[in-house]
């Protein structure tokens, strides 16, 4: 479906050229075949890129009429895409590190001046998934690094996105953080989790890397399985949960702190709506103030070591730091 509004002017513009200038195949001149042209939305603008593509003209040539395009291209964006890696990226650790919304993550790339739609983040955030699942199948990889490294430490947990549904149980390595297993169960029963360790097991027993301990959470099943299949190995309950249980008091306050807080900030909307009306150095100035207010409002901290109330707290002070320097300025300035 086409859009309905016009895509924005390339703010920078930037020609990419291919770093060889003769075919590999036969040594001779690659002479320019035709220019390419791409429009790249990244964080610090829109770019229009021009695309030098170099051909053989050697008719006997296994690479005859074969494009060669620039080497950095891939390092812009993915092939036939829109947007830059770098958007890909921060869409990716939006959605698995801080677990925000798509709605959420349009908000904040318009906030940050990236023109972009909510079809599209979803779009971006499945680009980030096959990207991921790319890098966590690479056996080769995977298993060079291991080698290299002597030894693992293993982590297990269960993620369980709603009550009823499929768990995914992830064990992955501590040092190289490297993800040696996921798959979905039905049920966490002791036999479930002895065989996912026991696959795992198989699999390091086969690139002779051992395992020196598993960390995990207090759960019975978890620890019959590493005692079954792992027998000699050190198991560790995780320092996380015992943290968060621990702060769960702190929490509530800090949450009914953060709820406080929002009450006093309610009102930015029509702020922006009232000065819609000019465009003046300081109604732009005021709008850069209300965007940065409501970031902060939509910009949730991890407990427990981020809460949320106390990092909304710095936010808001922070801006309310800069307003007062800013009327200081403007007051000594002579009339």
């Amino acid at each position: 479906m086409k859009g309905r509004t016009a895509r924005p002017e390339a703010t920078h513009a930037l020609t990419l050229t291919p770093l060889k200038e003769q075919c590999e195949q036969c040594g001779q001149p690659l002479w320019v075949g035709y220019h390419g042209h791409r429009t790249v939305t990244r964080l610090d603008g829109l770019w229009k890129l021009t695309i030098v593509v170099r051909r053989c003209i050697q008719p006997d040539c296994p690479r005859y009429h074969v494009a060669y395009r620039p080497e950095e291209e891939g390092s812009w964006a993915l092939p036939h895409g829109e947007f830059g890696l770098e958007v890909i990226a921060l869409i990716g650790r939006w959605r698995f590190r801080e677990h925000r919304s798509v709605p959420e993550m349009h908000r904040l790339l318009l906030a940050r001046g990236v023109s972009i739609t909510e079809r599209s983040v979803t779009h971006l955030m499945q680009r980030y998934e096959e990207l991921v699942t790319l890098r966590i199948t690479d056996h080769k990889r995977i298993k060079a690094q291991l080698q290299k490294q002597g030894h693992v430490i293993l982590a297990l947990d269960g993620l369980q996105p709603d009550v009823g549904h499929e768990v995914l149980w992830v064990v992955r390595d501590c040092l190289s953080e490297e993800i040696l297993l996921a798959r979905p169960l039905l049920s966490s029963t002791q036999g479930d989790l002895t065989a996912l360790l026991a696959e795992v097991k198989d699999q390091l027993e086969g690139l002779e890397v051992p395992v020196k301990g598993v960390i995990s959470d207090g759960e019975d099943t978890i620890g019959s399985a590493v005692a079954f299949v792992l027998p000699k190995v050190p198991h560790q309950l995780c320092q996380f949960h015992y943290l968060k249980d621990a702060i769960d008091p702190l929490y509530e306050a800090d949450r009914h702190a953060k709820t406080q807080l929002k009450k006093q900030l309610r009102g930015v909307r029509p702020i922006e709506r009232a000065l819609e009306q000019q465009s003046t150095p300081e109604n732009q100035a005021i709008r850069g103030y209300c965007l940065a207010v409501r970031a902060s409002l939509t910009d949730d901290g991890r407990s427990p070591l981020q809460p949320s109330g106390l990092k909304l707290f710095d936010r808001i002070t922070q801006i309310h730091h800069s307003i007062v320097r800013v009327q200081e300025k403007k007051d000594c300035l002579p009339f």
